[in-house]
């Protein structure tokens, strides 16, 4: 058996989908089936037609229901060199960042500079690296998202009726999520609700940016000033919709964009607060609030803020 056989998965596989995968999209569940292999193959792999689902094509958006059938073609996987490594920092925060857990889902503190989920160059993020850790969990998924260099509160269920109902809460807007930022400049308002619809949209290099359209879709954000520095805000940033880079469109539609966001904010300002020692954007996901999908029991969670980002504020000329 040569090196490229031992790296394929079985011929074809069909699989059926019982009750507690129903309701799964697509990608996310071939991305369990399929560990090791390029998030980026998988889109390509169902785009062309070799994942059906009871023999018709599908999307990747496609959410299975019990008794489907689902074919999935011999692919290629990684090597294991390429998926088994975890950054010792990233070890750290997976050990040490747990804020709760119990048997349905569990909270992290995730640490910035690492994407929840591998790909795009990417070959370990937040999830797979808990995966790597907990090998004998058999179910863990995001059960939403944070940008790359966003910190904070994540979390991740280890049950699929978990999952379900933890985003039913997020559907419905039953988890309330407050975020620190500072933001650039001294913000003269000490409350704001920023209203603006959000479209996402390709710029020139390829790079997936998200623009203020009346074309995109419904997005609310309250901004509320906690303390004014001379030339920088800390503010707290409470999205009532969960939009890709929604606070930090929204800030920097205000004129004050967030202090190291190095896509919606300006070059000279970030420049010059690097050389202050801020080194990441400052955006940290600090609070959830919500009841247990569960028990019904009232839950906040609190992420305390890095301590890299307590020290430097403490350096900030307060007003």
């Amino acid at each position: 058996m040569n090196s490229d056989e031992k790296n394929l998965t079985p011929k074809v596989q069909l699989v059926e989908i019982s009750e507690e995968n129903s309701d799964q999209r697509l990608d996310n569940f071939l991305i369990s089936q399929l560990k090791g292999v390029p998030k980026s193959r998988i889109y390509r792999i169902v785009r062309k037609g070799e994942v059906r689902v009871n023999k018709g094509r599908v999307d990747v958006k496609y959410r299975l229901v019990a008794g489907d059938i689902v074919r999935i073609p011999p692919v290629r996987i990684a090597e294991r060199s390429e998926v088994s490594y975890v950054p010792q920092g990233l070890q750290a925060a997976l050990h040490h960042g747990v804020l709760f857990e119990d048997d349905g889902f569990l909270i992290i503190n995730k640490p910035a500079g690492f994407a929840v989920h591998g790909g795009s160059g990417v070959s370990s993020g937040i999830i797979e690296g808990l995966r790597l850790l907990r090998p004998e969990a058999h179910f863990l998924e995001l059960v939403h998202r944070l940008d790359k260099d966003t910190s904070g509160c994540l979390i991740i269920a280890k049950k699929r009726s978990t999952l379900k109902l933890l985003h039913e809460l997020f559907r419905e807007n039953n988890i309330h999520k407050t975020y620190l930022a500072l933001l650039a400049g001294q913000w003269a308002r000490k409350k704001l609700i920023v209203t603006a619809p959000l479209l996402k949209n390709i710029n020139k290099g390829g790079e997936r940016i998200v623009v203020i359209s009346s074309a995109g879709k419904e997005a609310e954000t309250l901004f509320r000033r906690v303390k004014l520095f001379s030339d920088s805000t800390l503010v707290e940033a409470s999205p009532k919709t969960g939009r890709t880079h929604q606070i930090r469109v929204h800030a920097a539609s205000l004129g004050h964009p967030i202090i190291g966001d190095d896509r919606y904010g300006r070059d000279d300002i970030n420049h010059k607060f690097k050389g202050r020692g801020y080194k990441r954007m400052f955006l940290h996901a600090e609070k959830l609030k919500f009841q247990h999908p569960v028990t019904g029991d009232p839950l906040t969670i609190l992420a305390p803020l890095p301590q890299q980002l307590e020290d430097l504020l403490k350096h900030e000329e307060q007003v």
